[in-house]
């Protein structure tokens, strides 16, 4: 009996050694690209103003940015959609012809607002009402899309489409027959960066505005085993 006991032991560090010998694999990756039509904007405005003293530039901007979001409010923007940041007050110092130490001659109080504009066939009007009353400051408007998962979902179904075809053509150039497939991974989804847009505070009539469409890519990474 002491026998047979070594030799399934001896047989049982035998088996992991053959179970490690895995099957060869193939690596593949695909992407996929959808394009899709913008339904929303985001407008980035300053509201920059100057006085003598602190207290003025902070109570002119104060009332200036108070006077452009009640103009957006009344162009159809919802509270939700309005958002002030980048509060700044900075002395503006000049330099004398004479060569004198620079001196404070005023102070600039300076604000963000960043607004979302959720209906396109909007958004010229919108930016001439914020423009009309403080916002003297235009950083830019980049379009994208208020849910973007449908199309996500669809960038990614194409990715994988393309990932399983080039698994294919690869094995069948190769000579060598497609496995199961052992693994999945996604790289990511990926809105390409905002394309600002500027133009002058003042204008006359509303600006025309051609958003484009929006791309949303997806990849995605396939393991197959090979058949031996």
């Amino acid at each position: 009996m002491r026998i047979v006991k070594i030799a399934m032991l001896c047989t049982g560090l035998v088996l992991p050694a053959a179970a490690m010998a895995e099957a060869p694999r193939i690596t593949v990756t695909g992407e996929g690209t959808v394009a899709a039509r913008p339904d929303m904007a985001t407008i980035s405005l300053g509201v920059t103003s100057e006085a003598a003293t602190a207290a003025e530039a902070m109570a002119r901007n104060t009332e200036n940015l108070g006077r452009v979001l009640d103009r957006l409010r009344g162009a159809g923007i919802e509270d939700r959609d309005l958002q002030t940041s980048g509060l700044s007050l900075n002395p503006n110092w000049t330099q004398s012809e004479d060569g004198a130490a620079p001196r404070i001659t005023g102070y600039i109080a300076s604000n963000m607002l960043t607004v979302r504009v959720r209906a396109l066939d909007r958004l010229g009007a919108v930016l001439d009402q914020a423009v009309q009353d403080g916002a003297n400051t235009l950083n830019g408007v980049s379009f994208g899309l208020a849910d973007p998962e449908p199309a996500l979902d669809e960038a990614r179904k194409r990715a994988v489409a393309r990932a399983q075809a080039r698994a294919r053509l690869l094995t069948e150039a190769a000579g060598v027959t497609l496995g199961p497939l052992v693994e999945i991974s996604e790289g990511g989804g990926a809105f390409p960066p905002p394309m600002p847009m500027y133009r002058e505070a003042a204008m006359a009539a509303p600006v025309p505005m051609a958003e484009g469409e929006i791309e949303t890519s997806a990849q995605v990474t396939l393991v197959y085993e090979l058949k031996q």
